[in-house]
């Protein structure tokens, strides 16, 4: 198991870990949260070699993406970086990339009452405004969990908060800042129930952000 104590803050600079072969020639992943080898909980950074595939395959308790760079590709369609989306259990795909790509994957962490399957093109949302100068795309509200897309422009302070049932973050661009490190690019971020930080940043930075999904237990 790795990373699996939900009540303990993880910190993870993707960026200096090394690539780990995945079972299909060409696919490539770097843990950061993983409850068995091959199955279950599992969080990571997943990387295809151009022209890699994986085979058809569902996913119990579901499959949720962030597509960080290239074109990510499955039966359904040609995924661009900024895509985000959502496979419920029972949704089967055999998943490719011609040219490449580079993914945020979380399985085997949707409620099985979040039944519905979502793509959202990031690119073509649109900001809505945030918490001072903040500005968010939203990706997926369930219950306790939200998901967002969130772009800080350089100098933007947030308040002191805490984080009921927890925060995962993924630094896509920039840099965050809080009073326990910076976190550039590729970093990810697990904190715990009830945890607090205030951060802000000294550049324009983007994060995916989820909130709400951790025991409160």
């Amino acid at each position: 198991m790795i990373n699996m104590d939900f009540t303990k803050r993880v910190v993870i600079d993707t960026e200096q870990q090394p690539w780990q072969a995945s079972p299909l020639p060409g696919v490539w992943r770097k843990p950061l949260a993983r409850e068995n080898s091959e199955s279950g909980h599992a969080t990571s950074v997943v990387k295809y070699d151009a022209g890699a595939s994986f085979s058809a395959h569902n996913h119990p308790l579901g499959e949720e993406i962030f597509v960080l760079s290239g074109i990510f590709s499955d039966e359904t369609g040609d995924f661009p970086a900024g895509s985000y989306f959502r496979n419920p259990k029972g949704f089967v795909h055999a998943p490719f990339s011609v040219n490449g790509c580079e993914l945020l994957v979380k399985l085997h962490q949707m409620s099985p009452l979040d039944n519905q399957r979502i793509c959202i093109d990031t690119n073509q949302q649109k900001w809505q405004a945030g918490y001072g100068n903040l500005k968010v795309k939203p990706l997926h509200n369930f219950e306790t969990e939200s998901v967002a897309l969130v772009f800080w422009p350089a100098g933007e302070k947030f308040i002191l908060h805490s984080h009921f049932s927890g925060e995962e973050i993924y630094v896509i661009s920039g840099e965050l800042i809080d009073e326990l490190g910076r976190y550039p690019a590729g970093s990810w971020i697990r904190s715990p129930h009830l945890s607090q930080h205030q951060p802000f940043v000294e550049e324009d930075t983007l994060i995916w952000v989820k909130t709400g999904h951790l025991t409160a237990s």
